[in-house]
C-alpha cells in the first residue's frame, strides 16, 4: 500500500513591511497639507488685499477711521483754504493755521524755523518736551510735575475759559497731558495735568494750541459729542490751514528718547509689580513643597497579560498591519500544536509539512492542504478575514487537544 502524496506546499506568508508607504504617507499628511495650503491661500488674499495704499493716522488725505479727511471737508465748506507741505519751514507766515501731527520728528533746526515764522495759531499734537521747550515755552508734560503722563481717551467737560472749549462742551479727550504753565489755559482737566492747554506768544496775537491726542480730529469720532465743534474751532479761526504731513522714515532727532510702555506707568505701579513677583516666588515655593517621603515601588511593574495584548493588538490595528497580526497569531498557534502533536522544533520553529500531516493525520476531516492554508497561508485581506482567521486557529488547537 502506498503512502499518500503529501499535499503541495502552499507558499508561506510574506512578512508584512512596517515601512510606512508612499500611500500611507499621504493617507496621514493630506488633512495637514490641506491646512497648510488654505492658510498659505488665506495669507496670500490678505497680502493682496492689504496692497492699497494706507495713510499714518491723522493724515488729512485718509478716508480710514483714524484719518482726518472729514473735518478738512468740513473746513473746505466754510471757505477755509487748506494746504498740505512735507516741509514746515517752507510754510509762509501770516493769516493761518499750521497743524504739526508729530513735532517731535522735526530736527533743532526745523523748529526753530518754526518758531520764528509766527504762525497766527500753531498746534501741536502730543508734542515731546523738544518740540514744547521750542514753540510753547513754560508747558511741560504733566509727568515732570509729579502728575500722571497719560489718560484714557473718554468724554471730558471743558472746565476752562477757553471760547472754543466752552461752545463745543465735552469732547473726547484725553492722552498726553501737559501743565498750564504761567500764561497758558488747560481745558479737560484728567487729574493734575490737560490734554488741551491754549498759551498766547509774544505780544498775544500769536496762540500755541497743545494737544495730548489728535483722536477728537478723527473721521471714526468726529461725531461723538463736540468733538466736530471743537475740531472746526481750532483748526478754522483763520483763513488758510496749513497741514504738515510727516515723514516717518526719519530717525528721530540725537537726545530725543522715545517713550516705551513703562513711562505711561505710574511710579508705585514699579512697587506694585516688585511685591506681586516676590509674592509668586512665595507662593511657589509653598505650593511646590513635598507632601511625605518618597515611596520606593519594587520593579519591574508587574502588567496583566491581557493589557499587553490589548496594547499590541491597538497597534497592529493603527498601523493597518493585518499580514504581520496574522503572521503572529499563525506562529503562536503552531507552537502550541507542535508539543502535542509530537512535532519537534528546529530553529524555534516546527516543520511546517511535519506539523500539516500531523495535525491531518490527528484530524481525518481536515485534509493537510486546508491545514496549511490555514497555518501558512496569504495574510488576511481586511479585519474580516483577520477575525476569521483567528476563530479558525481557536477551532483548530481545540479540535486537536480534544479531537
Amino acid at each position: 500500500m502506498t503512502a499518500p502524496a503529501p499535499a503541495p506546499s502552499s507558499p508561506t506568508a510574506a512578512p508584512t513591511s512596517l515601512t510606512p508607504t508612499a500611500r500611507g504617507l499621504w493617507r496621514r499628511a493630506r488633512w495637514y497639507l490641506a491646512v497648510l495650503a488654505a492658510l498659505l491661500i488665506g495669507a496670500a488674499a490678505v497680502s493682496a488685499l492689504g496692497q492699497d495704499h494706507r495713510y499714518p493716522p491723522l493724515d488729512p488725505r485718509s478716508y480710514d477711521r483714524d484719518g482726518t479727511h472729514a473735518v478738512v471737508v468740513l473746513l473746505e465748506r466754510q471757505g477755509l483754504k487748506a494746504e498740505f507741505t512735507s516741509d514746515p519751514t517752507a510754510t509762509q507766515a501770516g493769516p493761518d493755521t499750521l497743524v504739526l501731527p508729530e513735532p517731535d520728528l522735526l530736527s533743532p533746526a526745523q523748529l526753530r524755523a518754526v518758531a520764528a515764522a509766527r504762525h497766527r495759531r500753531l498746534v501741536l499734537i502730543a508734542p515731546g518736551p523738544a518740540a514744547l521747550t521750542a514753540l510753547a515755552p513754560g508747558i511741560r508734560p504733566s509727568d515732570d510735575a509729579g502728575g500722571l503722563p497719560y489718560a484714557s481717551i473718554r468724554s471730558t467737560p471743558p472746565e476752562c475759559t477757553l471760547p472754543e472749549a466752552v461752545r463745543a462742551g465735552s469732547a473726547q479727550q484725553g492722552g498726553m497731558l501737559y501743565t498750564s504753565g504761567s500764561r497758558g489755559e488747560g481745558c479737560y482737566p484728567r487729574g493734575h495735568g490737560y490734554p488741551l492747554v491754549s498759551v498766547p506768544v509774544g505780544d498775544g496775537d500769536h496762540d500755541v494750541i497743545v494737544l495730548g491726542s489728535g483722536a477728537f480730529l478723527s473721521n471714526g469720532e468726529l461725531a461723538q459729542d463736540g468733538d466736530a465743534a471743537l475740531a472746526l474751532a481750532l483748526l478754522g479761526s483763520q483763513p488758510r490751514l496749513t497741514w504738515h504731513l510727516p515723514d516717518y522714515s526719519v530717525p528721530l532727532p540725537e537726545g530725543t528718547r522715545t517713550k516705551t510702555f513703562g513711562d505711561y506707568l505710574p511710579s508705585g505701579w514699579h512697587w506694585a509689580g516688585y511685591q506681586l513677583a516676590v509674592a509668586a516666588v512665595l507662593a511657589a515655593l509653598w505650593r511646590g513643597r513635598r507632601l511625605g517621603p518618597v515611596i520606593s515601588e519594587n520593579l519591574p511593574v508587574v502588567v496583566r497579560a491581557a493589557e499587553t495584548t490589548e496594547g499590541r493588538a491597538r497597534l497592529y490595528r493603527r498601523a493597518r498591519a493585518r499580514g504581520r497580526a496574522a503572521e503572529v497569531l499563525r506562529t503562536a498557534a503552531a507552537h502550541r500544536l507542535a508539543p502535542p502533536l509530537g512535532v519537534p522544533l528546529r530553529a524555534g520553529a516546527p516543520d511546517p509539512d511535519a506539523l500539516c500531516v500531523a495535525v491531518a493525520d490527528r484530524l481525518p476531516e481536515r485534509p493537510a492542504g486546508d491545514v496549511r492554508a490555514l497555518l501558512y497561508g496569504p495574510p488576511p485581506t481586511d479585519d474580516t478575514a483577520l477575525l476569521r482567521l483567528a476563530d479558525d486557529l481557536d477551532a483548530l488547537e481545540r479540535q486537536v487537544r480534544n479531537p
